[in-house]
């Protein structure tokens, strides 16, 4: 075993026991929490070592880097999430590889993922971004849409061909009353799934959490964390 990958082997490992661990705290399953690695940054060789690892669920947030890397690793057994803010003309490139878009925030960009997952002949899984900080009819500093607003976008999601309606995402806010409190934060955006699932039944994913706060989100319900730092390493300064 190389050296990278007995690193990313210990490195897994230890977020396992961390998710195992807050599962056990919560009384949840293990089963009931997926693990998404965020390779963005790192090399498709990184991607290959965490297949052979058994990670199935990686995320990118940059599309300049996602599309080739996913090109690259194209005869993996993985599934492809997106999880950063997307502008619209990048929508016909995701749709191509994402098999979830974890980034949904407004109604322009949910038209613009219709259009191109009909084209490419894909069905995307699409989450409503939340952002928890930002007032009704806005958009985060972050991407994601007001907490008023959640119900209209998942509603144009379901509505649109191509697309498929998966459920929520949020990432713990840096203002606003929930600054520095991602556990009432996670909860907040539970309270939302569970409305949104009243009309939506099989929009179960809530994908919550991260390095730093993944306990919470797990304690909170989160169906899926999505870890990077805790897993590669920390970053290298994007140039």
């Amino acid at each position: 075993m190389t050296d990278r990958k007995a690193q990313l082997a210990a490195n897994l490992a230890r977020v396992e026991r961390r998710i195992a661990d807050a599962c056990a705290a919560a009384g949840r399953e293990r089963e009931e929490v997926t693990l998404i690695v965020v390779t963005k940054t790192y090399p498709a060789s990184d991607v290959r070592f965490l297949a052979e690892l058994g990670v199935r669920e990686v995320a990118e947030n940059r599309d300049q880097d996602a599309a080739p890397k996913a090109a690259e690793c194209a005869e993996l057994d993985l599934k492809w999430h997106f999880v950063g803010q997307l502008q619209t003309n990048k929508a016909r490139s995701v749709v191509r590889y994402a098999d979830f878009v974890h980034s949904v925030d407004r109604l322009r960009l949910v038209d613009a993922l219709s259009a191109a997952a009909v084209r490419a002949e894909r069905e995307v899984g699409c989450l409503v971004q939340v952002a928890l900080d930002a007032p009704s009819g806005s958009v985060g500093s972050r991407g994601g849409a007001a907490p008023a607003d959640a119900a209209s976008v998942a509603d144009a999601i379901a509505a649109a061909p191509g697309l498929r309606l998966a459920g929520v995402m949020t990432v713990a806010p840096l203002a606003g009353p929930y600054a520095g409190k991602p556990r009432a934060a996670f909860d907040r955006l539970m309270e939302i799934a569970s409305a949104l699932r009243e009309a939506h039944p099989a929009a179960t994913m809530v994908s919550a959490g991260m390095s730093s706060d993944l306990e919470d989100a797990v304690a909170a319900g989160a169906t899926h964390v999505r870890v990077g730092t805790a897993v590669l390493g920390v970053r290298p300064a994007l140039g």
